[in-house]
């Protein structure tokens, strides 16, 4: 299979989250399109690093997976005190973080 063929998926699933993140308003769904964009970067990294030689590109792919679930470790502590507060979370409703 061609790797532009990858880079194609990658694209899409990179739009995906991007209309994903701006059309939606919900923080879970905000951070699963944040996801999607980083696995789409992963994706085309990867190709890259596959089409040169690029060994250090598996390295940078494993550090970009290590920071999401950081991110997402971060994001649901983050989730879990809002709804506590608001007790939603759409972001939209959302007028000011002290109450």
């Amino acid at each position: 299979m061609e790797l532009y063929y990858y880079l194609i998926v990658s694209l899409i699933v990179f739009i995906i989250g991007m209309i994903g993140f701006f059309i939606r308003r919900n923080l879970i769904t905000l951070l699963m399109c944040v996801e999607l964009m980083l696995n789409a970067a992963n994706l085309a990294l990867m190709v890259f690093g596959t089409k040169w030689g690029w060994i250090e590109a598996q390295a940078i792919v494993l550090l970009v997976m290590t920071v999401a679930a950081a991110e997402v470790a971060v994001g649901l502590a983050l989730m879990i005190v809002v709804y506590k507060h608001y007790s939603h979370l759409f972001i939209d409703q959302m007028t000011k973080l002290k109450g």
